[in-house]
């Protein structure tokens, strides 16, 4: 790695799937890289066995594949470099900012509760005091302790890059645990030790996390190291002004997936919570994103998770992406939803390209393609029953007989030609369009709203339109009779 590279991390820990809020901080850091000609590395924080499931790593490796978000590094985990650890603990209680407490977990906890009502964070100065002696014989005999940072007199101070100048006395911070009593290093010296060799220059993460920083700080002088460059981002809240988590069951990134939306528009909307262009455009494909994105301009305030600017702007990426690659996204799901098999799509790909085409103006997600779409793929669908109330009687019996005659004898089966026969019956009627219209939409789909009427018949095919118009025929016939 040279000098003046920029490196960021995304280090996730495998206690849940991968919700929005580790994503957009993902994001943040991949878009930094990106920009800065730097290096993004993932690394699985999964030092804490008892929350940590390895089960978990895949499907959030996949999740940041699926955002787009390639690595360049790793993916590396703490479990595997615990033994990297133990050099860290043991040069910090040499140099005397770290000590050994031999305090049993009911002393602690009678400690704690003496000191309840105090600012005084300072719980085990005791062993920090011990002597050489008593400290020696409880090695010998094997008594169990844990290590904690000797935290110092004053206050630790740090320039956020977000955040600006942040200050906190050190009165308020406990003498942190950094080495279990059996052995493995806690959260924050594995971090400290992890940022360090893997020369990371920027963490980028959430401002819950300014806690941690103020100890990782206190770690970093304690070990002589210079430490990287803070920059903590906003926390993205629900709609309850809680914060997003996968504690409170939030949706992790790959249900969003399920749910049809498009990894670009997820993309392109977890951006927008926090961080906005100076132009307020709001639709950013992701080289632009790169080009535009500044860490400086990060707002201090959590913004709001809303959803309906999520779909607003999956709809635009909906309408901006080539009907054949929608086509290979929808196929699965009409396969799922049992309306047509794989094999049958794969003979009839094009009719499933203009299938897209027709209702992709109409989607905000890729599963309303399978709501809408039903009666491209069968003729057994009911008739909106508002509809067909209104547009379903004699005179349209009548007249949608005498309209699928003059389509069947049509050469050619064109939108021109369609639109050309329907107008001119209408002025032989002498009655406005929409009276052929209505009733014909509702003949060959089922529904009163869709694409244009011509362009679905066209879609349709002949065959199939003639077929369902005197179907429908017959369905007036019986409900009048």
């Amino acid at each position: 790695m040279s000098d003046n590279e920029i490196r960021v991390r995304i280090a996730p820990s495998p206690s849940g799937y991968l919700h929005v809020g580790t994503a957009r901080t993902a994001i943040f850091n991949w878009l930094y890289a990106r920009q800065n000609g730097g290096k993004f590395i993932v690394r699985i924080e999964d030092t804490d066995q008892a929350r940590s499931q390895a089960e978990l790593v895949d499907p959030i490796l996949d999740a940041l594949k699926w955002l787009g978000l390639d690595w360049d590094e790793g993916p590396f985990f703490q479990s595997e470099r615990l033994e990297r650890y133990t050099p860290y603990v043991e040069k910090l209680i040499e140099n005397g900012h770290a000590y050994r407490c031999f305090k049993t977990p009911e002393e602690l906890e009678q400690k704690r509760q003496e000191l309840a009502e105090s600012k005084d964070q300072h719980l085990d100065k005791d062993w920090l005091k011990s002597s050489p002696e008593e400290e020696q014989r409880l090695l010998a005999s094997n008594t169990p302790y844990a290590v904690r940072l000797a935290v110092p007199d004053g206050e630790t101070a740090y320039d956020d890059v977000i955040l600006g100048h942040l200050v906190r006395q050190n009165a308020e911070i406990e003498d942190f645990v950094i080495c279990r009593s059996d052995g493995r290093a806690v959260y924050n010296l594995a971090v400290v030790a992890d940022d360090h060799e893997m020369g990371i220059t920027h963490v980028i993460r959430g401002n819950d996390h300014i806690t941690n920083t103020f100890k990782q700080i206190l770690l970093y002088r304690g070990l002589g190291i210079e430490p990287p460059k803070f920059a903590h981002v906003p926390l993205i809240l629900r709609p309850d002004k809680k914060k997003v988590s996968k504690r409170l069951g939030d949706k992790d990134v790959a249900e969003y997936g399920n749910e049809g939306i498009l990894p670009e528009g997820l993309f392109n909307f977890l951006c927008l919570l926090g961080w906005s262009p100076k132009d307020d455009r709001e639709y950013l494909p992701r080289e632009e994103l790169v080009r535009v994105f500044r860490l400086e301009n990060v707002n201090k305030a959590n913004p709001i998770f809303n959803e309906e600017k999520l779909l607003a702007l999956n709809r635009e990426y909906i309408k901006n992406t080539a009907d054949y690659r929608l086509a290979e996204l929808v196929a699965p799901l009409l396969v799922n939803a049992g309306y047509t098999t794989k094999y049958w799509l794969e003979t009839r790909w094009e009719y499933l390209r203009q299938i897209i085409g027709l209702l992709k103006e109409r989607c905000s997600r890729l599963t309303e393609f399978v709501e809408m779409s039903e009666y491209f793929f069968t003729d057994e669908f009911a008739y909106e029953e508002t509809a067909a109330h209104k547009n379903f009687n004699s005179e349209a019996a009548e007249r949608l007989t005498e309209l699928a005659a003059q389509f069947e004898a049509l050469d050619r089966f064109a939108k021109e030609e369609l639109e050309h026969v329907l107008t001119a019956y209408a002025e032989e009627l002498d009655i406005g369009k929409g009276k052929l219209i209505h009733p014909t939409r509702l003949a060959v789909s089922g529904v009163s709203k869709g694409p244009g009427l011509y362009d679905l018949l066209v879609t349709l095919g002949k065959e199939t339109v003639v077929k369902r118009m005197r179907k429908a025929v017959t369905f007036i016939e019986a409900y009048k009779e």
